[in-house]
């Protein structure tokens, strides 16, 4: 796994675990999130912030399938966001949550809900991959560049697997005629 040396404190930090920070005078700094946290704490005056380290976890779908969840707490002013997401070798990809709370609260607390949320999400399907097609005319997910489209059209990931635009519009044809609802919301609100 590819590491990158945090700016401030030249740690060696896993990809997934940096942040590019930006600064007033226009220049940008990878920060390891300790870091990152600690400077947001700093300037928003919360002497009392304490970066808890999580460790990964295993949850299992509907399917029997296993999925492991790595955690990143980010601290947003008065914020603090709690991101759950598994990894394909250094990036993100497939089930990504998050959860929104207070910068005082109880880190565990948050942490608990967001696993009840990630459950909910693994107790459903929405597409039959194997025949290609959408169950009980419901689709849940998040939307991802598709860097074969050079950002001409998203790629949407689906019970933690990609699909491309194309194939989630072959699906679609299965219901063509009928009406439908798209619905856009915040990473960290449930739907």
């Amino acid at each position: 796994m590819a590491h990158e040396r945090c700016e401030q404190c030249g740690n060696q930090t896993p990809r997934w675990d940096t942040i590019h920070c930006g600064s007033g005078d226009g220049r940008y700094e990878l920060l390891c999130t300790p870091c990152f946290n600690a400077r947001i704490a700093a300037s928003s005056g919360l002497t009392d912030f304490e970066n808890a380290r999580l460790d990964p976890i295993r949850m299992i779908d509907c399917y029997g399938e296993s999925h492991q969840f790595h955690f990143q707490l980010r601290l947003l002013g008065d914020r603090l966001a709690v991101d759950a997401f598994e990894l394909r070798g250094e990036l993100r990809a497939g089930y990504r949550f998050q959860l929104i709370g207070e910068a005082d609260d109880d880190v565990f607390v948050l942490l608990g809900r967001l696993v009840e949320k990630m459950r909910r999400a693994l107790s459903v399907r929405h597409i039959d991959f194997r025949e290609r097609r959408i169950i009980d005319s419901t689709v849940r997910g998040h939307i991802e560049w598709d860097k074969s489209q050079a950002g001409r059209l998203p790629l949407v990931v689906v019970d933690g697997t990609e699909v491309s635009w194309n194939e989630l519009g072959q699906m679609l044809m299965s219901v063509e005629g009928w009406q439908f609802r798209l619905d856009i919301a915040d990473p960290s609100e449930e739907l």
